[in-house]
């Protein structure tokens, strides 16, 4: 990372944004900064996931409740790859800085931008930037970070030798043991996510071609839970939206083996957002999309995408 971004990070008055529904590596990643480079104030426009949630009571993490970058020197926003994952924030200011390790954008125009699609998880790009930067981590910036790369990595199922070293390096450094890690994972599925899980497996629908089998659901919630729940019961890729009056929400997901044999879910669904004019991107394993449409319609082009790819597979051996 520049010297001119840890300059600007080191010497401000700044607001971090999360994206909506925040998991681990984004509230971990802005509390990291927050902590280790003061003066910092967390804002969560669209709330915190299950595991968000957890980690937020685990340490005692103090978010804002309102976004006024008035009242700041810069705005810095992490882990989020467009605009639209930011629902109730109108207007980011021109000079915001972006820290995101997701598919590159070109939708930050305007923004300092930094990327860096090689990491699992951006909290591996702010531990990066805090050595860079002279200060390290203490143990709670620590296990913040470890628990988004322990997320990120689908508890390590995704993870690289970087991710590795670097979880290991802070587990050394801190004398944290992993356990400790994974009990701020395990926190208890509520009976609403529960309830969803379950109300999104009847309603869903798959497809094969050969071995390989894609499944899409449809729900007013817990998309990402939905989305494992199907693979856990057999698919190789899932999709699960929602809608909400005219917009709706996607999350995808895949096995490691799809990834290895070329599935690409954040370029996918970044391409899907350009044909339909929606933002889409993320990870290999793991992406999602917003825009305005008909979800019933997005989901139908992400399984016609996928058995195209099934049949590139099955061409491939023959």
């Amino acid at each position: 990372m520049s010297d001119e971004l840890i300059s600007l990070l080191k010497d401000c008055k700044k607001i971090i944004l999360v994206h909506g529904n925040a998991d681990p590596d984004a509230l971990g990643s802005a509390y990291a900064i927050a902590r280790m480079l003061p003066p910092a104030d967390i804002h969560a426009p669209d709330g915190l996931d299950r595991s968000g949630r957890a980690l937020q009571k685990s340490l005692n993490i103090e978010l804002v409740d309102r976004f006024c970058p008035e009242e700041y020197e810069l705005t810095v926003i992490v882990d989020t790859s467009s605009m639209e994952q930011l629902q109730g924030v109108s207007k980011i200011p021109a000079g915001s800085m972006i820290i995101d390790h997701h598919h590159p954008s070109d939708r930050w125009l305007g923004m300092i931008y930094y990327c860096d699609d090689s990491k699992v998880s951006c909290a591996e790009i702010i531990a990066e930037m805090l050595d860079e930067a002279g200060v390290g981590t203490d143990r709670e910036s620590a296990i913040a970070l470890m628990v988004g790369m322990l997320t990120d990595s689908g508890h390590f199922q995704y993870g690289n030798p970087s991710l590795l070293r670097r979880f290991a390096s802070l587990m050394e450094e801190h004398n944290i043991s992993i356990d400790e890690i994974l009990a701020i994972t395990r926190a208890d599925t509520g009976i609403s996510e529960r309830a969803a899980v379950l109300k999104g497996m009847q309603r869903s629908r798959f497809d094969r071609v050969g071995n390989f089998i894609v499944a899409t659901s449809y729900g007013s919630s817990y998309e990402a839970s939905i989305s494992r729940a199907l693979l856990n019961a057999g698919a190789d890729v899932a999709f699960v939206g929602s809608q909400r009056e005219d917009r709706f929400r996607l999350s995808a997901r895949c096995t490691q083996e799809m990834v290895r044999r070329g599935l690409h879910l954040g370029s996918l669904l970044d391409e899907l957002g350009g044909e339909t004019d929606s933002e889409g991107g993320g990870h290999g394993g793991a992406a999602g999309m917003t825009g305005v449409g008909d979800v019933e319609a997005i989901l139908h082009m992400c399984m016609q995408k996928t058995m195209s790819f099934f049949r590139e597979i099955r061409d491939s051996a023959t």
